[in-house]
């Protein structure tokens, strides 16, 4: 093309153009919130709170409020227990989770299953969920000391390992300053009530940022 708007002109702008649309793209991914499903029990569903008063909620407000961007998807079921968990894994990572925390194992140390049962279940569930591209946090447990000690020491040692194994972050105790406290959980003693959903998200807040800020 002759004439003042040259083939090198259209040339630099057009370049100028893809790159400013290369920049907005890039900001609007950079923008998009983190997705990160909880696959869990009653202590993830939410059992006698309302939705927004749930323990993913109050996280996902928690880490809003720390400036981090995400979105937190509530893939919990009542009474689930690792076995369960695993037999669901498809249905939580079907919504392509950036990140997936397994809160499970209360429901296997209160019916008193077998913990080498569990540590397959986890096991199974943690690489499928890295298969799929999701990186993977344990929310640990604890065994209540009435099932005597050498199942609480076989239990409480299951988390840790299979983190260890498979590269997957550890939160060693989901219940962390929660658990027997009156004043922070419902009449059942069991389940947190809505200010221990807040304890429970405060606490694990920090460690869910620096998880999401490590390299894959």
């Amino acid at each position: 093309m002759k004439g003042p708007f040259s083939y090198g002109m259209r040339r630099a702008a057009f370049n100028a153009a893809a790159l400013a649309a290369f920049a907005v793209s890039f900001a609007v991914a950079a923008d998009s919130p983190a997705r990160i499903a909880i696959l869990g029990d009653s202590l993830t569903a939410g059992y006698g709170l309302p939705a927004g008063e749930a323990f993913p909620a109050q996280l996902e407000a928690e880490l809003r409020g720390r400036g981090f961007a995400v979105e937190i998807l509530n893939a919990g079921v009542s009474g689930d227990t690792t076995a369960g968990g695993l037999a669901r894994l498809d249905w939580a990572l079907a919504d392509a989770p950036d990140a997936l925390i397994v809160a499970l194992g209360g429901n296997d140390a209160l019916r008193g299953l077998d913990p080498a049962a569990m540590e397959a279940n986890l096991t199974a569930i943690v690489e499928r969920a890295q298969a799929a591209g999701a990186k993977v946090m344990l929310a640990g447990m604890r065994a209540p000391p009435n099932l005597g000690r050498d199942y609480e020491a076989a239990f409480n040692a299951v988390f840790p390992r299979v983190a260890a194994r498979r590269g997957a972050a550890l939160y060693p105790f989901l219940l962390d300053g929660v658990a027997a406290d009156p004043a922070l959980n419902q009449p059942d003693g069991i389940h947190p009530s809505a200010a221990g959903a807040a304890v429970m998200a405060r606490r694990m807040a920090p460690a869910v940022e620096k998880w999401l800020d490590a390299d894959p």
